[in-house]
């Protein structure tokens, strides 16, 4: 194994603005400590939080890096005195509240999960961020049973592909919106009993009908705006709706009454804020139930395309194109 340098090559923010301001810089190597492990970064996923922080939207936690990126594939490459569930040179994946687009980032032990076998770097280091985020919100908030229906919001992004396959895989019937015939079809092919293009169709309208007037039983909405009272509309007697994000903007005009009447859940929640401790739950939960659905590829991340570390900028302007299908991945030398 290489020895570890005292100074590594990471993407900084030089400024609030867009993609051109995420420019390469010299940084001091992370030294993990007591239960945290030090990971040789292999690829990185890009997430819309990286695009709101480098915009000035969303500043990371209190005592994080302002080094952007949530989640990595790499290899174990040094370990702090206490921390024990993994050797040198494991390869894992991890979620962590910011520092990812770096050659190194430290980690607390209990937040990585060793890499799931058959997945390549690229594919592994598209799992942390839309899969911890979708399971506590689409089945543990959300409560979603197999023989349920369940609305998948923004179904091409990172987190609507994951949805998609672990809402089919654990046998919920989806239905899924995105605003393409392209994206429409790949959720399809990843297991929506129906694609809706919301920018030909009323979203609202195809649910009651496909439903017989029912409505679905969950609702994950990353959009928020005027799909909020449309989720009202078509929300199931008892049903859960889970916000996630508010794309469309975070204030709407909405008649309650339909919450009373059919006894609707609307909860949300945000990842990158909750304790180690709540993050290393939900790994120990997605070892157990999801991890050996991706070691057999029955769920896969969906690749839409992969830059190399130092393009990062080009990796953001992808994204905010909102062109992309699936994940977006950095990927470095090793």
């Amino acid at each position: 194994m290489n020895a570890i340098p005292e100074s590594m090559t990471a993407i900084a923010i030089r400024a609030f603005g867009g993609p051109e301001m995420l420019v390469p810089e010299t940084r001091p190597v992370p030294v993990p400590t007591d239960e945290e492990i030090l990971v040789r970064i292999h690829a990185a996923g890009i997430n819309r939080p990286d695009v709101s922080q480098r915009q000035g939207k969303y500043p990371p936690p209190a005592g994080t890096t302002d080094i952007p990126g949530l989640e990595f594939a790499g290899e174990v490459v040094a370990m702090g005195a206490k921390a024990s569930r993994f050797r040198l040179g494991d390869a894992v994946v991890a979620l962590v509240p910011g520092g990812a687009y770096a050659e190194f980032c430290k980690v607390h032990e209990t937040n990585a999960l060793p890499k799931p076998k058959n997945l390549s770097v690229v594919e592994a280091a598209a799992i942390p961020e839309t899969f911890f985020t979708v399971w506590p919100n689409l089945f543990e908030r959300g409560r979603l049973a197999a023989g349920e229906t369940t609305l998948i919001h923004g179904g091409s992004s990172g987190v609507g592909t994951t949805a998609i396959q672990l809402a089919k895989a654990f046998g919920a019937t989806v239905f899924a919106t995105a605003g393409t015939p392209e994206k429409c079809a790949a959720c399809v092919t990843l297991g929506a009993t129906r694609a809706i293009n919301y920018r030909e169709e009323d979203f609202a309208v195809v649910v009651k009908e496909a439903t017989g007037g029912k409505g679905v039983d969950v609702i994950l909405d990353m959009i928020g705006g005027d799909y909020v009272p449309k989720n009202y509309d078509i929300i199931a007697e008892d049903g859960r709706i889970v916000q996630i994000a508010f794309l469309r903007g975070t204030k709407v005009e909405l008649d309650l009454r339909k919450l009373q009447t059919k006894r609707v859940t609307h909860t949300g929640s945000s990842l990158r804020p909750r304790p180690v401790v709540f993050k290393a739950g939900v790994a120990k939960t997605l070892h157990e139930k999801v991890w050996p659905l991706l070691e057999a590829r029955t769920v896969v991340p969906v690749i839409d395309s992969t830059y190399p570390f130092e393009r990062a900028s080009e990796a953001h302007a992808r994204m905010e194109s909102s062109a992309h299908i699936g994940k977006i991945v950095l990927t470095m030398g090793k």
